[in-house]
């Protein structure tokens, strides 16, 4: 595919169905905007986006932590497994040309800002606000969205203009 790679990142397995829809609605999007999802290849946010992004006709790639491809759920098109664990967060971001972080722990934290510090454009959807010394950065460098079609509008933007750019 020559569309962009979108990765979408969030939380577990431990998923409110709010968030778990907001997933799956992400993952829709992403395919309809003709962009590969990349993600975890696990399930909470990783596998409602993949069943998402199948429902709208879409590829699906699963980074895994672990060394088996069955470790992956049921929507990856394409698992690659890693051996890694949590260091696979960084071949998450770094295959991307943007991310969408929904929600999440500390290891979509991780992600986010694995993915900044690369240079890679981040759209947040309820999830971290950064800050620094207590009080927020001077600008905060994940770019906000308020639904799950806002989210992948934007993060297909961003990842044209990053794209064409390099």
């Amino acid at each position: 595919m020559t569309g962009p790679y979108i990765a979408v990142v969030g939380g577990g397995d431990r998923l409110p169905a709010a968030q778990r829809r907001s997933a799956e609605a992400v993952g829709r999007a992403v395919a309809e905007a003709g962009a590969v999802l990349v993600c975890g290849g696990l399930g909470g946010v990783m596998e409602a986006a993949c069943r998402g992004a199948h429902a709208g006709g879409g590829l699906t790639v699963g980074i895994l932590p672990g060394r088996e491809r069955g470790e992956a759920n049921p929507h990856v098109d394409v698992a690659i497994p890693t051996g890694l664990g949590e260091a696979r967060n960084a071949l998450v971001v770094r295959c991307a040309d943007a991310v969408v972080a929904l929600a999440g722990e500390f290891g979509t934290l991780s992600e986010i800002a694995l993915a900044l510090q690369a240079g890679i454009p981040v759209v947040g959807l309820d999830t971290w606000e950064l800050g620094r010394g207590g009080g927020p950065l001077p600008v905060d460098p994940v770019v906000r969205a308020g639904d799950p079609a806002r989210a992948v509008a934007l993060a297909v933007e961003l990842a044209r203009t990053a794209r064409a750019a390099r």
